[in-house]
């Protein structure tokens, strides 16, 4: 069995090969050649735990993750979690991959995939709202699939922002990477806006003026009770254009919309739909919502087990 660590699912990647791997996903996806149990959620407290399972023709895998929102102020990344992939034939544990390391590196590509099919080609500046783990890797992604040229950051705790801005800036130094001092500036200066926050109140200012002609992407509500996004952006909006139509029940950002009708069921659509098919009209304001799902940890997982494999990268052990 191949053991991952962090570090070398970090030295492993290239933006280009998961984006392909999440488009591979996507496709699987819309073809319906896969097998998705319903993800299981349990809450304790603060704590939130996801068990995800799925199947395709070649992998089977879980991935169990646990999510506290509070452990940035001790200190600790928000979420702690561990990938087994399975070959699918005889079920035999071929690999054990660090969950946390594996869900920021598809979830920066899921959110890279959703700017490359609603936002327009010409962007280059990015606004990030959030600087967690997620914020970072959905910045680095988004550089690899719009000529990005500007980063605007951020964030109520300043301290966290600044070391953040330092961080991203070593990884991306050919960008320009801005603390902003409120969201309102942020949204003004950036043609695209992502949000990766645990937030149970819209960090997005409620100004249809500022939301007008921009592209969103929501990242981090997960729960029923939690937004990023206001009222406003949903008159403004044709469709939500969302990774699994789950979403509509698992993220606060369009349940509560929908149960205020300021959305209908019908405009909340599968991104999937245009990575099979490709045509979209980009000029107007846009919106993707990601809440994840297990198909993507197992491409991306076997994605990272092959080439690990060819590479001689990880640590066999016999359990």
């Amino acid at each position: 069995m191949l053991i991952l660590n962090h570090k070398q699912i970090e030295n492993l990647i290239s933006p280009s090969e998961v984006l392909e791997a999440i488009e591979k996903a996507f496709t699987f996806f819309h073809e319906e050649n896969f097998e998705m149990p319903d993800r299981m959620h349990a809450h304790y407290k603060d704590i939130t735990l996801l068990l995800m399972p799925c199947f395709t023709d070649h992998f089977f895998g879980t991935k169990l993750v646990s999510v506290n929102p509070k452990n940035p102020g001790i200190g600790k990344p928000s979420i702690y979690g561990s990938m087994i992939l399975n070959d699918a034939k005889s079920g035999e544990p071929l690999a054990l991959l660090n969950g946390a390391a594996l869900t920021a590196i598809r979830t920066g590509a899921v959110g890279a995939t959703g700017i490359k099919y609603i936002s327009k080609e010409t962007s280059q500046t990015v606004g990030l709202i959030g600087t967690g783990i997620q914020g970072f890797t959905q910045a680095i992604f988004a550089c690899s699939v719009r000529p990005v040229k500007k980063i605007n950051v951020f964030d109520l705790d300043e301290n966290k922002l600044k070391d953040f801005v330092t961080q991203l800036q070593k990884h991306l130094p050919s960008v320009d990477i801005c603390s902003l001092k409120s969201s309102e500036e942020l949204v003004r200066e950036s043609e695209i806006i992502i949000c990766a926050t645990s937030s149970e109140k819209p960090v997005v200012p409620d100004d249809i003026k500022l939301l007008q002609n921009k592209c969103f992407v929501g990242i981090g509500s997960y729960k029923p009770n939690m937004r990023e996004f206001p009222d406003s952006l949903f008159s403004l909006i044709q469709n939500v254009w969302v990774d699994t139509p789950f979403a509509a029940k698992e993220s606060g950002d369009l349940a509560i919309p929908l149960q205020k009708k300021l959305l209908q069921e019908n405009q909340v659509k599968p991104i999937s739909n245009l990575v099979a098919n490709g045509e979209f009209d980009k000029s107007e304001t846009t919106f993707f919502k990601s809440v994840g799902m297990a198909l993507f940890d197992i491409v991306v997982a076997e994605y990272l087990y092959k080439k690990a494999i060819k590479e001689n990268i990880g640590t066999n052990i016999i359990l």
